[in-house]
């Protein structure tokens, strides 16, 4: 049983930044290097550009970027890899790590795959009812395109158990990443909920990245921190009683501080004594932080309760599409113009008959943030661009939007800026909805590859 572990953190969500995560695999002195790519929306996105496109691989689009990176630091110091990249594929995204460690010269590496978090063609009847909305899940019969359970960390530290060096997951919650390293390194078992709640804990701590850091954070003349061009992604120090010190990487940008981890730990979370996981139910409100040193938060005193008998799950639907296009105005007059464009908009969008449930022009720089609740005597802006939107239930309709934008060149009035329309200015809308499933109805499988 260890004392004491390192883990860093490589990625927060799927667009993150790469050199991060290889400087923590440089530099970091790790035992673990966890990657966190996956929002609400990322598996039904992924299932909607598997339909348009064969050749889509189903894992994380940035895999072999990040795998390249930090895959000779890591194997030279004998890091583990857990990453949820695998998306909708995790087996597909072990295969492809093992054929770039062939690649690379480094045979005998053991690689696992967890799956089991995709329940599509069961959820209807696993499920009752929509938590957002206490309709029937049944009611998403037609319009489904992919559901996933929120697995928690026991497969992974099943993997782990089993030998493998890089763990490559589906949808898996994002503390449980981080917290299966501790589970399988201090021996914590399912039923020992005050530490599991601390490692869920830290888990929430670092799931996203350099949010504990400064990044999200910074805020110039109020919350200013040193090089925010340069982040560090952050490091937990984690003692087997619970209690860690969140640090980053040597030579980075940011800052680790009392303010920066209190905003943290308190980031998308509704009730700091009951943070529900698959895992355990968290409490935050015992915590206790420190400041130990420059760029070094000791935090002690997270526990938690239990866990809940049900898992959630995330149910992907169609919900038609969106067409969008922007165009703009600047110097003196610009506000009025807008307005008067806003309306030669919304009478061409009636003589051409648009079919939308919702429409929005908004002016990007006065209201397109606070909407209606902009003051109205908010300062008239230098540069204004019009943001023109509408939702509908067919692309046909959606691609209206862009066409009548596109005439607000010549048909329209003086001074307006167009862009030339090279971008799809159609996008189909993916609807987010929440259910709950009895635990023991996911059955989460382990594939291992060798490289």
């Amino acid at each position: 049983m260890s004392k004491s572990i390192r883990i860093g953190s490589g990625s927060a969500w799927w667009g993150d930044r790469v050199e991060p995560a290889r400087l923590n695999a440089e530099r970091g002195d790790l035992d673990y290097l966890c990657f966190e790519t996956m929002a609400e929306a990322t598996v039904s996105a992924a299932q909607v550009r598997s339909r348009r496109d064969p050749d889509f691989p189903g894992y994380d689009t940035y895999l072999e970027d990040r795998m390249r990176a930090v895959l000779p630091a890591v194997l030279a110091r004998g890091t583990r890899i857990i990453s949820n990249q695998g998306w909708i594929n995790p087996d597909g995204a072990a295969a492809r790590v093992v054929e770039m460690l062939r690649e690379m010269g480094h045979p005998g590496i053991k690689v696992a795959a967890v799956n089991g978090s995709l329940i599509t063609d069961r959820v209807l009847e696993l499920t009752d009812t929509i938590l957002e909305n206490d309709a029937p899940t049944r009611s998403l019969s037609n319009s489904l395109i992919s559901a996933e359970a929120y697995l928690g960390a026991e497969p992974i530290v099943e993997a782990l158990r089993g030998g493998a060096q890089i763990v490559i997951t589906g949808r898996v919650a994002d503390p449980s990443l981080f917290l299966a390293p501790m589970m399988f390194e201090f021996g914590w078992t399912a039923e020992d909920y005050e530490k599991l709640g601390a490692g869920n804990g830290i888990g929430h701590l670092m799931e996203c990245g350099a949010q504990v850091t400064g990044g999200y954070f910074t805020d110039p003349g109020f919350k200013d921190v040193p090089e925010p061009w340069n982040f560090g992604f952050p490091i937990a120090e984690v003692e087997a009683d619970g209690s860690v010190v969140i640090t980053k990487t040597p030579g980075t940008g940011g800052a680790v501080t009392l303010q920066t981890v209190k905003e943290q730990m308190l980031y998308e979370v509704h009730d700091p004594a009951n943070y529900i996981t698959p895992d355990v139910v968290v409490d935050f409100t015992q915590a206790r932080l420190e400041q130990a040193g420059k760029d070094r938060v000791r935090v002690t005193g997270l526990t938690g309760k239990p866990r809940t008998p049900t898992l959630k799950v995330s149910m992907g639907c169609t919900e038609g599409f969106i067409g969008e296009d922007m165009f703009f105005y600047a110097g003196p007059g610009a506000l009025r113009r807008a307005q008067l464009a806003k309306t030669i908009l919304q009478e061409r969008f009636k003589i051409v008959g648009l079919k939308a449930e919702e429409i929005r022009i908004d002016f990007l720089g006065l209201n397109a943030v606070h909407g209606a609740a902009t003051p109205a005597d908010a300062p008239e802006p230098y540069e204004i661009a019009v943001r023109v939107a509408a939702r509908t239930s067919t692309r046909a309709e959606a691609a209206k939007v862009g066409r009548e934008v596109d005439g607000m060149a010549v048909s329209g009035i003086a001074h307006t800026g167009k862009r030339v329309p090279h971008q799809d200015r159609v996008r189909e809308v993916i609807g987010v909805w929440s259910s709950l499933v009895p635990r023991e109805a996911v059955h989460p499988a382990i594939t291992y590859f060798q490289s």
